[in-house]
């Protein structure tokens, strides 16, 4: 109901955005960076937003029939109305950091989504597949995005568009460029990062029809879309996007056809929509995008009808191959209806709203041979796949299934299906009304021009309609021909590439180095942490010794006997510390290094300072005697020249350290300010006291905080140890 109704309030800016009007709506977020949560409907947005809502209020009713008894219906309507979310975000978000703040939504959500059946490996594997990869790209993405950010002075998607010769000739254009295309590549499933596509048939059927329809998929198009004002229009963009979109158009065809698994034969010829959108979008021309955008409309009506379709199927003759299913169309009349109308506009048929998007993507790709050549073999190959799942389940011979007596669904089954395919006969049969409403004010989004000419069914005898006519011949023969065309397609598959295995070889190597790095620094040994840790801080230390190039305190001589005499102290406990085998002695030593810090603090007047300090002192070596006696012997522990390296490499490191820190400038405002604040504002004559209980009391809470979980999990531990430890002989 919620998305419904999404789908009529956005419905009304469909005029005002036509005339050129376009809704505005920002909220602060970091005003200091100049970041906000700001939104811009303009024809491209709104457009997607309708979509995303219209086929979700369809998704959503085929979602609860369909799962109308299973208890997880619940969870996986909010996981929709999440995912749903995320994309209206991303594709109204006019802020870069918004927009990438809900793409990592989807990217999330989806995850989600893909692994629904979390019981079965497949689904768990192609969730956290799906995940790796595009939330790989979506780092990448966001690198680009900041590299914009700078360029541009703004994050503001609509400034950085006006913007795009800022961006064409900086020098940094290469890499943000290379940044943004990897974030919509893996979003959108191109080579080399399409086989995650596939693998997320796992999810449950609605949740694929969203995905490959209006949402998830398409993210990583829109995205090119809405920068190509910014990024578009140079040699290496459309030497990029082209061949990518090309060659993913031809590997996808080759893919789908091979398939008997309905479901994932339409996530193949996903990938052939996609890089279609690719390929125009890196033409550039005013053709090509509004060929695209007409073919992403196109795309999203039948794509969602027929997986939907395909659901109704499989749940009506138990069987997704269509080689075990026929003849369901005298049982399955309105299933068989929707199927054929959505087949037919898949196909290019006439006069359906596919045939329209056909014969734009054919006027755009005629400026150069190759690009013809992989449009035509791409429609080739689509018309295949449109005759195996939209005709051959239905038509012919029945054959035995697992179920004995199919039928049509409940309604709010077939109602998706219908209602989507009648969009792709109205839109055929008017596609003006489509072209006036929302292609025209897409194509004005992308390239900020008004579209010149209307969308028709009829242009007269054209090189576009006989490549049509080409199309729907071969197509047919192909279908005709089929299973010889997939032995043949099969003896070809081998030779190419597999990047899957490119994947599990990368993952298999990570889990191997992530295995040897775990075994070689968590082994257990508390001395190999304390010595990694130790180690760690002497090169920091040192580090920012030689590099913070800091000012040297200097030295005055004098210092009197009790100077001296404290030093001595300190220094002859630290010596017993180090050399004395008992525990007690080596704590009331500590505590005797304390104690002569404390001596330090009163000869320099801070007597408040020191009476903490040392009663500090005596409770830590009352509480630590307590404790240790209590432990077990340590035993013989040998000599080790490396720790002794480190102890003596971090000890002067900290003293040099500190000495170059009190040797450079102290800035007065801090200590102008507590002695300005300390009475008027928290009521303290002790400053130091003020400073740990006012100025700084979350700090002080902090800090009280970890001690106090640091003792809770040392009980813990000495409780574990106890019982393993319980007849080793005390000291």
């Amino acid at each position: 109901m919620v998305a419904a109704a999404a789908t009529l309030w956005l419905a009304r800016f469909l005029g005002p955005v036509a005339a050129g009007v376009h809704p505005e709506w920002s909220l602060p977020w970091a005003p200091s960076l100049g970041i906000a949560f700001a939104f811009r409907l303009d024809g491209l947005a709104l457009a997607m937003a309708l979509l995303i809502c219209g086929i979700g209020a369809l998704i959503f009713l085929y979602a609860a029939t369909y799962f109308a008894t299973d208890r997880r219906l619940g969870t996986l309507l909010v996981t929709l109305s999440f995912f749903a979310v995320s994309m209206l975000g991303l594709v109204c978000a006019d802020d870069a950091i918004t927009l990438f703040l809900f793409w990592e939504g989807t990217t999330i959500t989806s995850w989600l989504l893909v692994g629904f059946d979390h019981e079965r490996r497949e689904a768990r594997a192609a969730a956290v597949q799906a995940l790796l990869i595009t939330g790989a790209g979506g780092l990448a993405l966001l690198a680009g995005l900041l590299v914009m950010s700078a360029v541009a002075g703004t994050t503001r998607l609509s400034e950085m568009n006006a913007a795009g010769d800022v961006f064409r000739q900086s020098a940094a254009y290469a890499p943000m460029l290379l940044l943004v295309l990897l974030g919509c590549f893996t979003k959108s499933a191109q080579v080399p990062f399409h086989f995650w596509l596939p693998g997320a048939m796992a999810a449950p059927t609605p949740v694929s029809a969203y995905l490959h329809s209006a949402t998830m998929v398409k993210a990583g198009v829109y995205l090119l879309a809405r920068l190509t004002p910014a990024l578009g229009g140079t040699e290496l963009w459309t030497g990029l996007l082209v061949p990518v979109g090309a060659v993913t158009m031809i590997l996808g065809s080759v893919w789908a056809a091979r398939q008997t698994d309905m479901k994932l034969m339409l996530a193949q010829t996903t990938l052939m929509g996609l890089s279609a959108l690719v390929m125009l979008i890196g033409l550039g021309t005013e053709a090509a995008i509004a060929a695209a955008m007409t073919f992403l409309l196109v795309h999203a009506f039948y794509k969602a009808a027929l997986f939907l379709t395909v659901g109704m199927i499989e749940k009506g003759a138990g069987s997704r191959d269509y080689r075990h299913v026929a003849g369901l169309a005298r049982a399955m009349p309105l299933t068989a209806t929707a199927a054929a109308i959505s087949g037919l506009s898949m196909a290019g048929f006439p006069p359906l709203f596919g045939f329209v998007g056909k014969e734009l993507i054919y006027e755009a790709t005629l400026t150069g041979a190759a690009v013809t050549l992989a449009a035509l073999v791409a429609n080739l190959f689509m018309v295949i796949c449109a005759g195996m799942v939209a005709i051959r389940p239905f038509h012919g011979a029945e054959r035995r299934s697992p179920k004995d007596r199919p039928g049509d669904p409940a309604w709010g089954l077939w109602l998706g299906p219908l209602v989507l395919s009648g969009f792709s006969l109205l839109f055929g049969l008017a596609p003006a009304l489509a072209g006036d409403w929302l292609i025209a004010p897409m194509v004005a989004a992308v390239t900020g021009e008004e579209m010149h000419g209307h969308l028709a069914l009829w242009h007269g005898l054209t090189p576009m309609l006989v490549l049509s006519l080409v199309t729907f011949a071969l197509g047919i023969l192909g279908y005709l021909a089929l299973d010889r065309l997939r032995d043949g397609l099969a003896k070809a598959e081998p030779g190419l590439p597999r990047m899957e295995s490119w994947y599990e070889g990368a993952l298999a190597g990570i889990f191997t180095l992530a295995r040897s790095v775990t075994a070689a620094s968590q082994n257990g040994q508390m001395t190999h942490y304390l010595r990694a840790t130790f180690a760690a801080c002497a090169v920091l230390t040192w580090g920012g010794v030689v590099l913070g190039r800091m000012a040297w305190p200097g030295f005055t001589p004098g210092p009197g006997l009790i100077d001296w005499m404290v030093v001595a102290i300190i220094l002859a406990s630290v010596a017993v510390v180090l050399v004395t085998r008992s525990r007690l002695t080596a704590i009331c030593a500590l505590g005797g290094v304390g104690s002569g810090i404390a001596i330090v603090f009163v000869l320099y007047g801070a007597i408040d300072v020191a009476m903490t300090q040392l009663f500090v002192e005596i409770l830590v070596v009352v509480f630590m005697a307590i404790a240790m006696v209590r432990l077990p012997s340590w035993g013989e522990i040998p000599f080790h020249p490396g720790n002794a390296l480190i102890a003596v490499v971090l000890g002067l490191g900290v003293t040099l350290g500190t000495l170059a820190v009190l040797g450079t400038p102290l800035d007065p405002y801090l200590t102008t300010f507590f002695e300005a604040n300390s009475v008027p504002k928290a009521g303290g004559h002790n400053i130091v006291n003020v400073i740990l209980v006012d100025f700084r009391g979350f700090d002080t809470l902090g800090e009280t905080s970890v001690i106090v979980i640091a003792g809770i999990a040392a009980i813990a531990a000495l409780r574990a140890g106890r019982r393993r430890l319980r007849g080793a002989p005390r000291r």
